[in-house]
């Protein structure tokens, strides 16, 4: 998968600290998700893996801009929901794994 060149080069790090400042739970429905480490120790699969996995989703739909006014973490269902019928990213397929 290509590198959209919209995110900044340090997009790692600054996603990193939002999930870490709201403790790696989902900002709109409160789920907790799993850092890399803690789903490898519990043996997750895939899917669960990406159920319960954190994103950080740019409220303006604007990867450029990354203000933390800006900037929300959700778990993988949130972020997706965010994403139905809007513009953005997500493929139907994406979608299809959470919503509906």
């Amino acid at each position: 998968m290509m590198k959209d060149p919209r995110y900044p080069e340090n997009w790692k790090a600054i996603s990193l600290a939002k999930k870490q400042s709201v403790n790696w739970t989902c900002q709109k429905c409160g789920r907790y998700c799993y850092t890399k480490e803690v789903a490898d120790t519990l043996g997750l699969d895939r899917s669960d893996r990406k159920r319960y996995e954190l994103s950080v989703h740019h409220s303006d739909y604007n990867p450029e801009n990354n203000s933390s006014e800006n900037l929300i973490a959700l778990c993988s269902g949130c972020h997706l929901s965010k994403h139905c019928r809007k513009r953005g990213n997500v493929t139907p397929g994406q979608l299809s794994l959470f919503v509906g």
